[in-house]
């Protein structure tokens, strides 16, 4: 009796033992789950908060005018923003390629080996001549996250092409100018020199250097009011009169201004402007505009030859031509005709002397008045320049007359 008594408290014990143990093994299994359950919702709470930190990352970098670039330790994209994809032309997924694969740009990788050796790189310069030559200024550094752990190279790109081709036109411009000042200066002081040694006493020499300082005085006064022109016009400070305007009268009064310098070339000047053609324009600028053009025509056309004015209607707008039966220009200097300074032919273009800015200041005057100019040409069969002109005030325009 006492026996099964005993043996019943055993069977009880182990079955409680097994039953505690079951329950603690349930409770770890439970633990387990929760915690695994835990650091999966931590690992997606991480992954979300750093796949949002990118993203935010991303829009910033999209959102800056600046090209920003991020490689890895190894060399490889990472990351590029909306800029530089514009800058490079990358319309393909490049993350990681190495730069040469992305963007076939040797300089570029060249500096990236030279940011490896420095860490820093400041006002790097790089360019690249594709469609057109484009500059830009790169500052660059190593980026670490942990402590003295490397994650990346960072490059930020700030486009410079355009103050470049400021910087090209001002040095150009400056060199043309002082040219052009020293011709005359020269000349205007070796007849005054000449002079003073001696030349004033005889009288049909001291004429002769004298008439030279009177036309090369001309020159440089001529030169310097262009140059005034010019930079009105550029900076819109050239307030424009409109008032409707009759071409064919205006073009006429030109034509007759030059009617004496015609002559001396035998050049038969011809008004194809139909009676009441009306445009939106000011007087005064827009007879320089025929001025400039109709004395061009007539010094580089042929001895004998025509230079004739004409117009058609062109929508909201009037196209105005002047043609000439000269030699005609070169099709590599068509696009470059308008541009301060240049001239086709320099030795003719002095010898009449010209200051060489008279199409630019077509170009300008044309388009303060919202019109495009262009040239047409066939060797050797003259040139005929074109200009349109509103027939109504456009309302940038209207408000420089008000001004």
């Amino acid at each position: 009796m006492y026996m099964w008594w005993a043996l019943s408290w055993l069977g009880l014990a182990l079955a409680a033992g097994a039953l505690l143990r079951w329950q603690a093994a349930r409770h770890r299994r439970a633990r387990a789950r929760a915690t695994q359950e835990h650091d999966h919702a931590l690992d997606a709470q991480r992954e979300d908060i750093h796949r949002q930190f990118h993203s935010r990352q991303q829009a910033l970098f999209n959102s800056m005018r600046e090209g920003i670039l991020w490689l890895d330790r190894h060399g490889r994209v990472r990351m590029m923003n909306e800029s530089l994809r514009t800058f490079f032309d990358v319309t393909t997924d490049v993350r990681g390629q190495t730069i040469m694969e992305a963007f076939r740009w040797h300089e570029l990788a060249a500096l990236a080996a030279r940011l490896q050796r420095e860490q820093n790189i400041f006002d790097a310069e790089l360019e690249i001549q594709r469609v057109r030559r484009r500059c830009w200024q790169v500052n660059a550094a190593i980026v670490t996250g942990q402590p003295g752990g490397e994650e990346g190279l960072l490059f930020v790109f700030h486009e410079v092409t355009r103050l470049k081709e400021l910087e090209n036109i001002r040095t150009e411009f400056v060199g043309n100018v002082s040219h052009e000042l020293r011709t005359p200066l020269s000349l205007i002081k070796g007849s005054a020199e000449t002079l003073l040694d001696g030349a004033i006493h005889d009288p049909q020499q001291a004429m002769r250097f004298l008439q030279k300082i009177d036309k090369h005085s001309d020159r440089l006064l001529y030169l310097i009011e262009d140059l005034l022109v010019i930079s009105r016009l550029e900076s819109g400070q050239a307030a424009l009169n409109l008032a409707q305007v009759d071409l064919r009268d205006l073009s006429q009064r030109v034509l007759d201004d030059l009617a004496t310098r015609a002559s001396s070339r035998q050049a038969t000047l011809e008004n194809k402007i139909p009676a009441q053609t009306i445009v939106c324009a000011d007087a005064d600028r827009l007879q320089q505009v025929f001025f400039n053009l109709a004395d061009n025509a007539i010094k580089y056309g042929k001895n004998g030859g025509w230079v004739t004015v004409g117009a058609r209607d062109a929508g909201d707008k009037t196209e105005v031509f002047v043609a000439d039966d000269g030699p005609g220009i070169p099709p590599d200097a068509l696009g470059r005709v308008f541009e301060r300074f240049y001239r086709v032919d320099r030795a003719r273009s002095r010898e009449n002397g010209g200051t060489g800015l008279g199409l630019a200041i077509v170009k300008h005057i044309v388009q303060a008045h919202g019109g495009e100019t262009w040239v047409k040409s066939e060797m050797p069969k003259g040139a005929t320049f074109h200009f349109t002109l509103p027939k109504k005030p456009l309302p940038s325009t209207a408000s420089s007359s008000s001004s």
